[in-house]
């Protein structure tokens, strides 16, 4: 097998299982065991959980923020296209298996010793409020607006996380309707 499949499916691996059972709870050899690819070719890749947890969040970060623009991207009118982040992530919190977000949880885990996991962390989540900055930009909103929307979305994510309930996400999509309102 190449490095390039070997990679994805040590990356497939890592994702099925770090974000299933936690980053802490999964060691190197249950990636072999689910990835098919040898402990060696495995450290060869990653050198270090740490660089494989990074590279997790890199690839998932790529997704997540691909499937939710291009989500937006087929709603009609600039403000349409903010309440429909909301409505992308009741879907995501409705989806089987999920549990919570991803780098939050990892950030929980690792945040305070891996300054590498909390660097993609933190991207991840400033790339996210950027992307609330350019909607509400987009709708000749006040750039203040943006910070709010980030906010109740994060807020949504954590409690649907906690709870196992897309409901955090229609209840935060009505705050963001009250507050384009007023905006």
């Amino acid at each position: 097998m190449d490095s390039a499949v070997a990679r994805e499916r040590a990356l497939d691996a890592a994702e099925e299982l770090f974000y299933g059972r936690g980053v802490q709870a999964v060691g190197m050899d249950d990636v072999r065991g689910t990835s098919g690819v040898s402990l060696k070719r495995l450290y060869q890749l990653f050198p270090a959980k740490e660089q494989l947890v990074e590279a997790y969040l890199e690839r998932r970060d790529a997704r997540w923020r691909g499937q939710l623009a291009a989500y937006v991207e087929c709603r009609q009118g600039p403000e349409e296209r903010i309440l429909a982040v909301f409505d992308w992530l009741g879907a995501w919190f409705g989806e089987p298996g999920f549990r919570g977000c991803a780098w939050l949880n990892a950030y929980g885990e690792l945040g305070a010793t891996s300054a590498r996991v909390a660097a993609q962390v933190r991207a991840h989540k400033r790339a996210f409020r950027e992307y609330l900055a350019s909607l509400v930009a987009a709708a000749g909103l006040p750039g203040a607006l943006a910070g709010q929307l980030f906010l109740l979305a994060e807020g949504a994510m954590v409690t649907a996380g906690v709870t196992r309930s897309a409901e955090p996400a229609a209840e935060a999509r009505e705050a963001a309707r009250r507050l384009l309102d007023t905006g």
